[in-house]
């Protein structure tokens, strides 16, 4: 017991560090040895990514934007948005679990009064409210995953609505993830404006304006009631 402590204890530290050294720059630095790596040990690095994410998102570390983005340079688009939805999806419902525990209060405070607004929405409408916040990502994703836990939030609704909706925005990442190892080797930073334009922002406004529409029906029908 005393020795996995010592295992989950160093890795969280070393999660910490590495979260806060993940940058474009890194990832340009090393991006031929990374690749070169991970065509020696596709196994070995696919549980590596995999277990990176996790803890990125458990940890609600920085720079996950850069991760999703090295996620389809080393693993191509598929793979790579795969990988970052199962990544990202078990630390979030971490979190869920770690939030309702005795870190709830530290880490609610951590998200301040944004927290609260989102819970109260999350309260009154579950799997839909979710799952329009994972589609448009203009909150962020920890503070996403603290107020559904403040809500009490079941992971029976919180896992599918957080897979169904990061989707989208996964794998434009890693879109240019896949094809961005030029623009990093000549010092240049990708341009993530694409997630605003007009042919992928409308659709997904599109598809969170759905979501919600069983939302407003029943707010009308509860009003005339």
């Amino acid at each position: 017991m005393v020795l996995l402590l010592l295992v989950i204890g160093a890795a969280v530290a070393l999660a910490f560090v590495a979260g806060r050294r993940i940058s474009w720059a890194t990832l340009a630095h090393n991006q031929d040895a990374m690749t070169r790596w991970v065509a020696a040990h596709p196994v070995a690095a696919v549980l590596l990514f995999v277990l990176a994410y996790i803890l990125t998102a458990a940890l609600s570390l920085p720079n996950a934007t850069v991760l999703t983005v090295a996620g389809g340079l080393l693993f191509g688009t598929v793979l790579g948005c795969v990988l970052t939805v199962v990544g990202a999806t078990t630390g979030a419902s971490l979190l869920l679990v770690a939030a309702r525990s005795a870190l709830g209060d530290t880490l609610v405070q951590r998200g301040g009064g944004l927290v609260t607004s989102v819970r109260d929405r999350l309260q009154r409408d579950g799997f839909n409210y979710l799952l329009a916040l994972r589609l448009v990502p203009l909150v962020p994703f920890w503070v996403v995953n603290l107020a559904a836990a403040v809500c009490g939030m079941r992971l029976r609704v919180f896992v599918p609505a957080t897979v169904l909706g990061i989707i989208p925005d996964s794998l434009v990442l890693c879109s240019i993830g896949s094809g961005v190892g030029g623009i990093l080797a000549e010092g240049r930073t990708p341009d993530l404006s694409v997630l605003f334009a007009p042919w992928i922002i409308l659709p997904l406004l599109g598809l969170a304006a759905l979501s919600l529409l069983p939302v407003l029906l029943r707010s009308r029908w509860g009003t005339h009631a």
